[in-house]
């Protein structure tokens, strides 16, 4: 399941796109202020060589204080069911989140967006979770901070509730690192029962402004009893809320 759907479009969101030329390449300085002023790249499809800039008119939210994890997930999160990491296999990430999965032919990540990450990843600008089982990876999540915002671009699970555990970890990092907004960019029906809401973009504009300003640190290496601690908070925050 992509944060982003993996079809690149939204039925309930309209958004100016405006097309780059085939031989324009991204740079991680332009990707940082493209999301600074609140628009983003996506691709028509995989194979396409260039990227439209896209800003929505309803903008995907996910509250970090009012995030919600269901009874089952909360069960499964304790368990030893899945090894989960951060930062360790980037590129593996988003070469999986772009590949094409079940009912989505089509994905909006191409080789011009999975090249800036990655470039983006070394200056440490995006960040990865990984979900393992028996060592394979079968589910994790990408994104990028910036100030207090994080925007979470893709995620793909190939076993369930992987994706949602990945999710899961990374909002326990965000809720430690002191981040104030998360940045879906689109509603999913997946996102939504974690409390995930659109709001109009002018709103959305005025907390990411606001965002910017915050100071904020993403946990990438967490000892285990911190990374525990953390877990905890937002598990039992959650488990006050109805499941």
């Amino acid at each position: 399941m992509a944060i982003i759907p993996s079809t690149g479009s939204n039925a309930s969101c309209e958004a100016a796109i405006r097309r780059t030329p085939d031989d324009w390449h991204l740079t991680p300085e332009m990707i940082l202020r493209a999301y600074s002023i609140g628009i983003f790249p996506m691709a028509s499809r995989r194979e396409d060589v260039s990227v439209h800039w896209v800003a929505p008119t309803m903008r995907g939210i996910l509250p970090l204080a009012g995030f919600h994890v269901p009874r089952r997930l909360r069960r499964t999160v304790r368990s030893e069911r899945f090894e989960v990491t951060c930062d360790r296999d980037f590129a593996r990430v988003i070469d999986r989140c772009a590949a094409p999965r079940n009912g989505h032919p089509e994905t909006w990540i191409n080789a011009e967006i999975t090249r800036v990450f990655i470039e983006l990843h070394q200056l440490g600008h995006t960040h990865s979770i990984e979900v393992y089982r028996e060592d394979r990876l079968v589910g994790g999540l990408y994104g990028l901070a910036l100030g207090g915002a994080f925007f979470g671009e893709s995620m793909f699970s190939t076993e369930p509730d992987a994706s949602k555990v990945a999710l899961v970890h990374l909002i326990a990092r965000l809720r430690l690192g002191g981040f104030v907004l998360l940045d879906t960019q689109f509603v999913t029906d997946h996102l939504q029962q974690f409390g995930a809401h659109e709001v109009p973009a002018s709103t959305y504009l005025q907390q990411l402004d606001s965002a910017l300003q915050s100071r904020a640190r993403f946990y990438s290496d967490l000892s285990p009893d911190a990374l525990s601690s953390a877990l905890g908070r937002v598990l039992t925050q959650s488990s006050t809320q109805t499941s």
